[in-house]
């Protein structure tokens, strides 16, 4: 494969930092853009200063980010605002999500960018209709965050149909392992269930557990990913990246403590959480096929290694839940244990 210089936009985050890794580790110049918001600089500590270069800037900021994608062989767009961030602040989500899209696009497509991969999310489907969920499946986003990602699909669409400009959509799934949130609205299901059953606090379900969820270990997602920008054949499609095995928040609460020593961990049920998503299983058959993208790591396997990350950090479980938010989609919360 030959050596490339690479801009990812959000890169310094949970799943872009893990592309980052990949790619630098098979050779590849990356820029990071990231304005640091979610995303964290100790994330891409571990990688050499000649490999990476880490760039603070928002999407938005045109004249930056035009400069930056001169000379890029590949743009990979992961920078986004989250799903829970959209409940409380809907305004700011579209303009990152959906406006900062259209922009990056335009000017990549300026800039000529030999490729562009629009990294989305399953929540632009909604409950599932049926399972598993083909690319062909409805999309009903049920918030702001599904609506404004499903928007930049379309954009990033759009400018293949009108333009012939080469773009790639990648829907990945629910996604878990080291450098995932569990603080402030970015915190998801995974480690806050972890980092409570470590801590023996009861962990917390919102509804009455019988959602289900398609879980993806980050490795599994972000080389997904990366083969989007890679492989010819992907220009023009839209990709699924799930592990293709459908688990209940019961179950994965279950699951979890288990996984931890903690078997007879402490359950408590809590409100529904707004908008949110009853089913996703993920058909990833597409990606299969045309990508190479299969799964390696088990739910089983990758709760192991996220345990492993958490115990090797050398920082309290205490400090890191004091960052937690329960109802993470309200404005503020004081922290409640």
């Amino acid at each position: 494969m030959t050596a490339k210089r690479i801009l990812v936009t959000g890169g310094a985050g949970f799943i872009g930092s893990e592309l980052v890794t990949q790619l630098a580790a098979a050779g590849h110049r990356v820029v990071v853009v990231d304005n640091l918001v979610n995303g964290k600089r100790a994330n891409l500590a571990h990688l050499a200063d000649a490999d990476v270069e880490l760039v603070e800037v928002d999407i938005r900021q045109r004249e930056v980010i035009a400069r930056l994608v001169q000379g890029v062989e590949i743009v990979y767009h992961l920078a986004c605002l989250g799903v829970r961030h959209s409940l409380h602040d809907p305004f700011e989500n579209h303009d990152v999500n959906a406006t900062g899209t259209l922009i990056l696009l335009d000017l990549a497509r300026r800039a000529d960018v030999p490729r562009f991969v629009y990294v989305s999310s399953s929540e632009v489907y909604g409950t599932a209709r049926w399972v598993p969920m083909t690319e062909e499946h409805p999309t009903y986003p049920m918030t702001v965050y599904g609506g404004g990602k499903l928007a930049g699909e379309c954009y990033t669409r759009a400018f293949w149909e009108s333009y012939r400009y080469p773009t790639v959509v990648v829907r990945p799934f629910n996604s878990f392992g080291p450098r995932s949130h569990h603080e402030g609205d970015s915190g998801e299901v995974i480690p806050k269930f972890m980092l409570r059953a470590m801590a023996g606090l009861p962990m917390v379900i919102f509804g009455d557990g019988t959602q289900t969820r398609d879980f993806t270990y980050v490795s599994d997602t972000a080389r997904g990913i990366m083969l989007a920008g890679m492989v010819d054949a992907a220009i023009g499609g839209t990709f699924n990246l799930g592990q293709g095995r459908e688990i209940s928040i019961n179950e994965l609460a279950r699951t979890v403590a288990t996984v931890v020593g903690r078997p007879d961990a402490a359950i408590v049920y809590d409100i529904p959480r707004p908008g949110d998503v009853l089913r996703l299983y993920a058909d990833s058959t597409r990606a299969q096929h045309v990508l190479g993208f299969t799964p390696t790591v088990s739910l089983q396997e990758g709760l192991q290694r996220l345990q492993e990350w958490y115990l090797s950090r050398g920082v309290a479980i205490a400090d890191l839940l004091a960052e937690e938010r329960v109802h993470n989609w309200k404005k503020e919360e004081s922290v409640n244990l």
